[in-house]
């Protein structure tokens, strides 16, 4: 064995001692070695790929990643894009461009959703395609990272088009994508429906191979709680760090940006485990109630009028002033970049739960850090949803699918079990959570790829 390699090895062991001892990585390294293996945007999005590349840096500095290392691990595996020209619906043709960034697979299949929306672009899938990779592996499932989407307004289009669209996608990268290779998931802009489609427009190609997408109808072999799966992995994480600090859900009080699918699942189960929701804002609005939000009531509100605009349950609020309202638990659960420099001051939650994508820029994380706000970040609080897909692949794979009892119940333990291994990498790197997430899942990819027979 190289002595790079032994030099390379130890320092990582030594990085995740409390996870790997050192000559039990060098056994299973020796083993494996043995049987061989192979192997224009806005300025949100801009800020959002800044911070992905600082935390990246910070987390390789603090494990004393080796140089090359370190970039060998930033460059994506395969880069896909394609041209989707499709028959509208009036006749005419339209062209479309599909991507699809497959970024790591030292730790099994490439993993991530695919959106439709008229941003998208190859440096923030890039981007989201690098974070899924620490994602799972903080979570601790068999998956690597990868993002694809198409460059389309999916409310412009008819559902037939949308069809159409998503065939001519799917038969473009059909030979890149598969259940032991990369697992597209929805994302913004796609559900379980597109996941449908995807699946059938496969199966033409490669025979009925249910596990090649996740997220998909319970009636194709979508999972039981899948739904349900990011907002309720935010209520584990809630728990896990509230825990910490000697505290439970029942009597916080809590402020939820945003009344989406995660939003409103996390509204829901924070309300049920005793938690007061005092104030919660979408697109066409905020109320803000002191004495709790009546979320059974405001889900069906939301339902009949499209958003909660106009819901007699509390006060009407301004939704830019949401983020600062008095409160024990902040969760950021819509759209990235909204806790800045211009507010974080202004902050007065005591806990930040990151269920959006990079909803906290660096400035504000170092100006909240002042505060003494913890905060729980998004790799790890959000990660519920894709740890649930891997149980639907799991299922599919099995042909064995499993109760939403056990959905949840393993999804805990998966969502307790990330929480704990972070702060260990806390204690050992004397960092923050933020750290001690991305410390953590660069840690595992890196001991994966040099084990699998990384050479500079």
């Amino acid at each position: 064995m190289h002595t790079a390699y032994l030099k390379l090895l130890h320092s990582l062991c030594a990085a995740a001692s409390p996870l790997l001892s050192p000559l039990t990585t060098l056994r299973r390294y020796s083993a494996r070695r043995r049987g061989g293996s192979g192997g224009g945007i806005s300025s949100s999005r801009m800020n959002a790929l800044a911070a992905t590349s600082r935390n990246f840096k910070q987390a390789a500095k603090l494990l004393g990643l080796d140089s090359k290392l370190e970039k060998s691990l930033l460059i994506p595996f395969r880069e896909i894009k394609v041209e989707c020209t499709i028959p509208k619906d009036d006749g005419t043709l339209a062209s479309y461009v599909g991507f699809r960034v497959q970024h790591d697979n030292a730790r099994g299949p490439m993993k991530g959703g695919i959106r439709y929306h008229h941003e998208v672009d190859p440096d923030e899938v890039n981007a989201l395609a690098q974070l899924m990779t620490w994602k799972t592996a903080v979570a601790n499932i068999p998956y690597g990272g990868a993002k694809g989407g198409i460059g389309c307004s999916p409310g412009d289009l008819s559902i037939s088009e949308l069809e159409r669209l998503t065939r001519v996608f799917t038969q473009k990268i059909h030979d890149l994508i598969g259940i032991h290779t990369d697992v597209p998931a929805p994302d913004m802009g796609t559900n379980a429906q597109t996941m449908a489609w995807i699946l059938d427009e496969y199966s033409k190609f490669h025979g009925y191979s249910p596990a090649v997408v996740t997220g998909k109808p319970v009636d194709l072999g979508g999972s039981l709680g899948r739904d349900a799966a990011t907002g309720r992995g935010v209520l584990f994480a809630t728990e896990a760090l509230l825990a910490e600090h000697g505290k439970g859900i029942a009597g916080q009080r809590f402020v939820i940006q945003g009344f989406g699918n995660v939003g409103s699942w996390a509204a829901q189960l924070i309300t049920e485990a005793g938690g007061k929701v005092i104030a919660i804002s979408d697109v066409t609005g905020a109320v803000k109630n002191s004495n709790g939000i009546d979320i059974a009531k405001l889900m069906k509100h939301s339902a009949e009028n499209r958003g909660i605009k106009g819901f007699d349950g509390g006060d009407a609020v301004d939704p830019t002033s949401l983020l600062t309202e008095e409160c024990d638990v902040l969760i950021p659960a819509a759209l990235g970049g909204v806790i800045n420099k211009d507010n974080a001051d202004a902050i007065k939650a005591k806990y930040i739960i990151e269920a959006a994508n990079h909803p906290t820029d660096p400035e504000a994380d170092e100006i909240l850090a002042k505060k003494g706000v913890l905060i729980l970040p998004d790799i790890l609080a959000n990660s519920g949803g894709v740890t649930v897909s891997y149980f639907e692949w799991v299922q599919n794979i099995q042909g064995f699918m499993w109760d939403e009892e056990k959905v949840n119940r393993e999804l805990k333990t998966y969502m307790t079990r990330a929480f704990r291994d972070t702060k260990e990498m806390c204690r050992s790197h004397h960092c923050d959570l933020r750290m001690g997430a991305f410390t953590l899942g660069v840690n595992r990819v890196a001991r994966a790829t040099v084990l699998r027979g990384w050479e500079a």
